[in-house]
This record gives C-alpha cells, structure tokens and sequence, in this order.
C-alpha cells in the first residue's frame, strides 16, 4: 500500500484510547468507534491509496484497492460497519 506510517504514534500502551470519529464509506461517511492501543498513524497516502478517515489531524484508515488498514481496533468494538465495508469490497469483483 502507497503510504507512510509512524510506528507507535500515540505512545506506550498507557497511551491507548478510545474515541469515535468519522470514516467514508460506499454510503458516506459513518461514525464509528475507534479503539487504538500502541497505535500508529498514516502521516501520507499516494498513489492510488486514499485516506478514509482522522482523528485529531491524523489519517487513522485507508484504502488502495482491496486493501484496507487502520490504526485502530475494529475487532474490540461492536460497531460492524468496517467488517462489512471490507467484506463488501472483497467481495465485489
């Protein structure tokens, strides 16, 4: 994937938060809640590589074709919009 990350960019994991913001999806953009523990953040997307979402100034979710990545832990949350959006991109063919 056409990006740059930096690598524990929230600090230790006494730095782990919780929040919830906003990320684009096929249907606009949807908030979500974002658990991050030992996150990074994207400081750039290229190429194809699109931001889908920030947090506090920070792209914290992207996509480039059928791939997807986030800095934060979708599995720890109830929310199942990002588990859809990336079955739903998988599966499109």
């Amino acid at each position: 994937m056409d990006i740059e990350v930096m690598r524990n960019a929230y600090g230790r994991q006494l730095g782990s938060f919780h929040t919830e913001a906003l990320i684009k999806t096929d249907n606009g953009e949807v908030q979500i809640p974002m658990t991050f523990i030992r996150a990074p953040y994207i400081n750039k997307v290229s190429g194809d590589a699109e931001a889908l979402a920030l947090v506090d100034g920070h792209i914290v979710a992207a996509q480039q074709g059928k791939q997807l990545v986030t800095a934060f832990h979708p599995e720890l949350d109830d929310d199942t919009t990002l588990h859809n959006m990336f079955l739903n991109m998988i599966a499109d063919r």
